[in-house]
Formats: C-alpha cells, sequence, structure tokens
C-alpha cells in the first residue's frame, strides 16, 4: 500500500477530490429523484473509488469509446448505473446533461441499467448481479491472449487493463464463485476488481445471509486481496490500485464503504438502496455536503477537473505513435489486429464457408451432428484465426477440440496462450466469460456443454442475445437420443425454451450439412447462436444446391410432394427437426402407398425462419395444408406452425434410462406413428 503512486493526470488536492465525487454523488441523487425511481445509494458510497480510478488510472479516451487499448471498466452493480452516466458525462463522452435528466425515460441513453450499444463508453449490458464480474474476466482474458499473440519485443500494442466494479450482491451470486476460480487459475493479472463493501444488500445488513469471509475466499482462488481499503480516502484506493498493478495477479480491493453517504438520516441502511430520496433528504444532503448547487449544476471548475478528453486524445495518440511503428516493422500483425478488432471477417471467408458446405455435402457419412460440428470446427479454425473455443469439463463429449487446437494454461504462474480454454464445470460462468470475450473483440468465442445443462448458462444466453454477440454456445446430447443417462441429462423442454429467447438464433441440424451450414450462418451473423446437437449418427440426406443454399433461411423443403400413385387428393406438410427429419422421411414412401403426399420440410433454425418473407414461408409452408410437427421435445411450443388442428409429435414428459433405440419406440417417436397421425390430418 505504499507503492508509488503512478499518476495519469495533473495531481488532485483533497478539496478537488471531495468536490469530485460530490458531483457524483448530487447527479445520482437528482436524476434518481427526477426519474422517481433508481437507486442511489451505490453512486453515493462509490463516488470516491470512482474518483480514484476514473481520475488516476483508468485509460480512455472520451472522444473514440472503441479505442483498441483502453481500459475496460465494467459496473457489475450495474442498478447503480447513474454512477457511470456521471462518470461519462462528466469525463467528456457523448453523453449530454439532457440524457442524464431523462434518466429511465423511454428512449434515454440512461436506462435503468447499462446498456452497451445504446449508451457511448459503456463495455457491458449489466443488471443480474455477477455477469459483469464474469464478463469481465472474459474481457481480461481476450486481453491476455490478443498481447500473447499480437505484441512483439519493443512493441507492446496491446497493454490494457480491466477494472470491476462489484457489490455484495454480486458476490452472493454462485457465477462470482465460477468467473473467480478460474481468473484466478488462469492468473489474468490485468484484472482488477473494486468491492463495495458496505454490508448492506435490498434486504437490510448482510450479516445475517452473507457471512463469508469474502477475502480469504478470493486468497483461496489465487488472488491478490487487499483488505479493509478506506473506500472513502480517495488516496488510499489511488495507492491499492497502484499497487494492483505490479501483483502479477488478478487483484480484489475490498472497500470499506457507507451505502448513501451524505445521506444525514438514510446512510448505511437498506433504505437508501433503491429508492429516491425524500424531498428533505435531499436538502439535508446538500447541507451535509456542502453543495449548494441547483439540480444537476455541476460547476465548471469542477467539470474541468473531471473532463479527460485532451488526456485521453493524447492517451490514444500516442499509441497510435507506438502502432505505427508496430506497423512499419509487421505490417502483416498489423492489419490482422486491426481486421478482428473490427469485427470483420477475413476476405477469404466466403470462399472458405462455401468450401466448409460442400465438403459435408460431398462427405455423405452416418455420424452423430456433434461429429459434424467437430468436423465444421476444423475447417473454421483454418479460415478464423480468431476462433476461440472451450468445453466446460466434457470435451470429449461436446467434440469441442480440433486437431490443432492449443489449450490455454497457466504452468508455472504464467499464462500460455492457445485457442482452446478448459473452463471447468462452470457452465454459467463459461458463457458470461464468452460474452465477455465477444465484447473486447479479436477473437470468435464458443463454448460448449450438454444441452441439458443450458439451464445453467440460461441467463448468460439471454444476455448475449440483448447484446447482439457474435458468441456460439454448442449444446449437444439435445434429447433423449442421450440414452443410458437418463431423464436428469435427457432435454425436453430446453430446446423450446431457447427459441424463445428473442434475438437468439437456435439451431438443431439433422445431418452434416445442416450442421455446417448452422456455423456459417452462426459465424456470419452479429447475434447469439445456439447449436444443438445430438449424441447418437443421424443419416446424411442428399440435397441439390438450392437446397443446400436453403437452409439459411432455418426451414426449406427437403422434399416436395412426390408423385401420386393414383387418384389422390390428400396431402400433408411434415415438419422436423434434428433427429426427427429422418422420421419424416422414412414416412413419405408409406404415406404415398395410402393415398396421401407429404411433403418433409426441415427446420433447423425456427427463429431464423420466423425472419423471412410472408412469401418465403408461405412457399415452404403452404396455407390450408395439414401439418405434423415431429422433434423429440415438448409439443406445445409447435402449435404455432401447425394451428390447433394440426398434429404434434413430441415428449411431454420427462425421459426414461434406456438406450436410445428403446426411448424412441417407448415414447412414440415413430415412423409409424408419423404414418397415423398424418392419414388422420391429411386432406
Amino acid at each position: 500500500m505504499d507503492a508509488v503512486i503512478e499518476q495519469h493526470s495533473p495531481p488532485v488536492v483533497q478539496d478537488d477530490t471531495r468536490l469530485m465525487a460530490n458531483a457524483l454523488r448530487m447527479l445520482a441523487v437528482d436524476a434518481v429523484g427526477q426519474a422517481k425511481s433508481g437507486h442511489p445509494g451505490m453512486p453515493m458510497g462509490m463516488a470516491e473509488i470512482a474518483v480514484a480510478l476514473w481520475s488516476r488510472h483508468l485509460k480512455h479516451n472520451p472522444h473514440n469509446p472503441d479505442w483498441a487499448d483502453r481500459d475496460r471498466f465494467v459496473l457489475s452493480n450495474g442498478h447503480g448505473s447513474m454512477l457511470l452516466y456521471g462518470l461519462l458525462h462528466l469525463t467528456g463522452y457523448d453523453l449530454p446533461l439532457d440524457e442524464l435528466k431523462r434518466f429511465r425515460q423511454l428512449h434515454s441513453k440512461t436506462p435503468g441499467h447499462p446498456e452497451v450499444g445504446l449508451t457511448p463508453g459503456v463495455e457491458t449490458t449489466t443488471g443480474p448481479l455477477g455477469q459483469g464480474l464474469a464478463n469481465a474476466v472474459g474481457m481480461a482474458l481476450a486481453e491476455a491472449l490478443l498481447a500473447q499473440e499480437f505484441n512483439r519485443p519493443g512493441h507492446a500494442v496491446v497493454d490494457h487493463r480491466t477494472y470491476v466494479f462489484v457489490g455484495d450482491g454480486c458476490l452472493m451470486e454462485g457465477i462470482s464463485h465460477e468467473a473467480a476460480s478460474l481468473a484466478g487459475t488462469l492468473g489474468l493479472s490485468k484484472l482488477t476488481v473494486l468491492y463495495d463493501d458496505n454490508g448492506i444488500s435490498i434486504d437490510g445488513h448482510v450479516a445475517n445471509w452473507f457471512a463469508d469471509d469474502t477475502p480469504a475466499r478470493f486468497e483461496a482462488y489465487g488472488w491478490h486481496v487487499v483488505r479493509d481499503v478506506d473506500g472513502h480516502n480517495v488516496d488510499v484506493v489511488d495507492r491499492a490500485i497502484t499497487a494492483a498493478r505490479s501483483a502479477g495477479k488478478p487483484t480484489l480491493l475490498c472497500c470499506k464503504t457507507v451505502i448513501g453517504k451524505g445521506a444525514p438520516s438514510m446512510a448505511g441502511t437498506h433504505d437508501v438502496h433503491g429508492a429516491p430520496l425524500a424531498a428533505d433528504e435531499v436538502a439535508a444532503t446538500r447541507r451535509a455536503l456542502d453543495w449548494p448547487h441547483a439540480p444537476f449544476d455541476i460547476p465548471a471548475e469542477i467539470r474541468s477537473r473531471w473532463d479527460a478528453r485532451e488526456r485521453g486524445r493524447k492517451a490514444e495518440s500516442d499509441w497510435n505513435i507506438r502502432f505505427d511503428a508496430y506497423r512499419r516493422q509487421y505490417p502483416r500483425e498489423a492489419s490482422e489486429f486491426e481486421r478482428r478488432m473490427r469485427g470483420a471477417l477475413p476476405a477469404q471467408w466466403r470462399a472458405a464457408a462455401s468450401a466448409l458446405v460442400q465438403d459435408a455435402d460431398h462427405a455423405g457419412q452416418l455420424i452423430a451432428t456433434r461429429k459434424a460440428s467437430q468436423q465444421a470446427i476444423e475447417g473454421l479454425a483454418r479460415a478464423l484465426p480468431e476462433l476461440l473455443g472451450g468445453s466446460a469439463d466434457l470435451t470429449g463429449s461436446n467434440l469441442t477440440r480440433w486437431k490443432e487446437a492449443v489449450t490455454v494454461n497457466a504452468e508455472g504462474g504464467t499464462l500460455h496462450g492457445g485457442n482452446y480454454v478448459h473452463f471447468g464445470v462452470r457452465e454459467f460462468g463459461m458463457s458470461a466469460a464468452l460474452n465477455g470475450v465477444a465484447l473486447h473483440r479479436g477473437y470468435l468465442p464458443f463454448g460448449g456443454t450438454f444441452l441439458t445443462f443450458s439451464d445453467y448458462s440460461r441467463n448468460a444466453l439471454r444476455m448475449a442475445a440483448l447484446m447482439k454477440l457474435r458468441a456460439v454456445f454448442v449444446f449437444t446430447h439435445d434429447s433423449i437420443g442421450l440414452g443410458e443417462d437418463g431423464p436428469t441429462h435427457q432435454s425436453i423442454e430446453h430446446a423450446a425454451s431457447l427459441r424463445l429467447i428473442p434475438g437468439l438464433d437456435v439451431w438443431r441440424p439433422c445431418d452434416t450439412v445442416e450442421t455446417a451450414q448452422a456455423w456459417v450462418c452462426a459465424v456470419d451473423r452479429d447475434r447469439a447462436s445456439c447449436l444443438l446437437l445430438s449424441r447418437q449418427s443421424l443419416p446424411f440426406v442428399s440435397r441439390d444446391e438450392e437446397q443446400i443454399d436453403a437452409i439459411a433461411h432455418g426451414g426449406y423443403v427437403l422434399r416436395d410432394w412426390p408423385e401420386p400413385m393414383g387418384r389422390v387428393a390428400k396431402r400433408v406438410v411434415l415438419i422436423a427437426t434434428g433427429s426427427e427429419v429422418a422420421l419424416a422421411l422414412a414416412a413419405i414412401e408409406p404415406l404415398r402407398e395410402n393415398g396421401v403426399l407429404a411433403r418433409v420440410v426441415s427446420m433447423p433454425s425456427t427463429n431464423v425462419f420466423d425472419r423471412q418473407s410472408r412469401a418465403w414461408r408461405d412457399r415452404v409452408l403452404p396455407p390450408n395444408v395439414p401439418r405434423i410437427a415431429i422433434e423429440a421435445g415438448v409439443t406445445a411450443f409447435w402449435r404455432q406452425y401447425v394451428g390447433l388442428e394440426g398434429g404434434v409429435i413430441g415428449i411431454d414428459s420427462f425421459g426414461e434410462s434406456a438406450p436410445a433405440e428403446a426411448l424412441f419406440q417407448y415414447f412414440g417417436l415413430t415412423v409409424e406413428r408419423v404414418i397415423g397421425e398424418a392419414g388422420r390430418i391429411a386432406c
């Protein structure tokens, strides 16, 4: 704690820091009061911590929020969003005072919780507690790997840190254990977490339900921990942050604070956590803080102390000079770094994607789609150097690793770069960390586990969709086809429930070609994707070029009406996904012999199909023709496609423990049942 302070701005006298902190406090008080909702307690309690970090350490440029080598700042306790909005406004980001006055109002840039892509300077969408911390672990991992991949002797073009504010709620959530354990194992030394240790949550004093020795817990993870940092002393916090820079480990600074500091009768109570201060309390707070200014009025001298625009411009300019020198010596690496930080795909991507799908078509293999996915990953890795994969302890089952993959590890206490991460049994932490990697940019992340364990990851999947992240979540063992492991591991409701998340593309391919095309679409599009893959082998389906291209529409005609054997008038559409496509195909000829013509529609992604034009959807699913949906999962989801009069063949109970073949027979997922149901409703 007695290390020399590394200054990034002119020295700040104590009175200046008091005024700077009070400016943040009162902006939060005024904005929450005007909105008549919000959380003033955390911004008031963490104001001095914010002064120490943002005025003395954080490397950023308000003129360019996307500067590649900026430090990343994550507000994991996102309910305290007015602290971040105040910081962004005062330091010079494009967030005018009028937006702070519109806090929590429709279409403002200051929503109740920070949202990436909406507010300049916000690095990630936070709110579900603990996920911001896990996102930050992903960001720190991306920085460390990019530094090893691109830095050269004398050219440290990737050299930034990740800072996180967290509260008690973040550290009570189980995801904090998963993420922090992984960060300690990997030795992510440029990760600094500042813990708002105020002892209060919504229900009151946390001692009755959160009595952990939190510092000891993080020490056990392998972190550098500083206990009992005075969170209201800017210089003390400053020295703690400086010491963290040379700790050689991720750092947790336990900052003792008073929630709602400055509010005479509410400070230190849970009443100030999530509600506006009453008018008399606001007036009393102004008097207690010696803040005579009107609501939202920040004096020019205080604004000038906060203004980081010139400092940020110089920091980026200095980096640009260094990067230009790097470019002269390493032009190929410089060009590749810039491409990847833009999120652009390689120039050869389109040809590589076409070859990937064609190879899958020519293979004509009877294999599980998890194996087809691994084959696709092999091709993707050759075309996409930014591919960064992993699995939650199920690599050999998910088949997410490719032959040339290099494992990321921290043997000897030093991180060794690679492109494959063993996340351990940490499904939620893995998924949220992948989101952080995607947010950081430079890598295209994916991770795998069993589909039934998507329940553990679900909120991170939702956040990936909400943030429109290009991240791929690979879920294998997608149905009762898992077999003997039984109902605890057999997914019944998972495919349907994931499809309900807006903005998430869920793919359940039926063979090698659909699997390859699903991967191509997942890479091509700026949205999160889930791939649901089989454990059991599935037959290859022949297609023409037009049908192969049509897979990208999410649903397409795989087999059209066969020629009638005689005079027939009955028709039916069979809609199927994944392993059940084979049942639909096998039913075509017996139905024809019984006077029913069946069109088979493969619908690997209902989400993608729903985005197609009305003309496409009507072409694939013609109106007024009866439909049957076939999928080894809950049936209610499919009513939107088949209507109340259509048929659905699925499973509305949990599974059983038995070989896959016996289970499909037991639950009636058979060709005979398809034939019987089609004969009943065809017209």
